[in-house]
């Protein structure tokens, strides 16, 4: 496993569960398939701006995106949506899709699984068609 793929995994576990310890960590991650060290877990740990608190380990300051909001480049970059089951399929102007990815994918919405972007159009998948359907509504009404 790659280092982003492992900081990537860590983040999910602390971001959706208490973890208190880096052993509860590496006991979570070897379940994934993600075997790490616990000097591994310490720089990890460092590198991701994590810190133990009596929630469990928590991120204290995650990087705030510079640049316009999800609302502002749904408005101005949603052309149209198109049903297909639990796929929608986003269309921008050219050149504006990876865009709308990017700022969907910040969002971590629960309705949406991820992106993937053209050149002018967005594949937004999400879990399950009840799913897809939430995604579409918030979508056509970001606030």
């Amino acid at each position: 496993m790659n280092k982003a793929f492992r900081q990537g995994q860590i983040l999910k576990l602390v971001s959706h569960q208490q973890i208190h310890t880096q052993e509860e960590i590496a006991q979570k991650l070897a379940k994934l398939g993600v075997p790490a060290t616990q000097v591994t877990l310490s720089r990890d740990i460092r590198e991701l701006g994590l810190a133990k608190t009596a929630q469990g380990y928590q991120r204290l300051a995650a990087p705030t995106p510079a640049g316009p909001t999800l609302a502002t480049i749904l408005s101005e970059y949603l052309l149209d949506i198109r049903d297909a089951q639990h796929l929608l399929v986003l269309k921008t102007p050219p050149g504006h899709a990876s865009t709308l990815a990017a700022a969907l994918d910040r969002a971590a919405w629960p309705e949406l699984a991820g992106t993937i972007a053209g050149d002018d159009t967005v594949l937004a998948i999400a879990p399950d068609l009840t799913q897809a359907r939430k995604l579409k509504r918030r979508l056509l009404r970001p606030a």
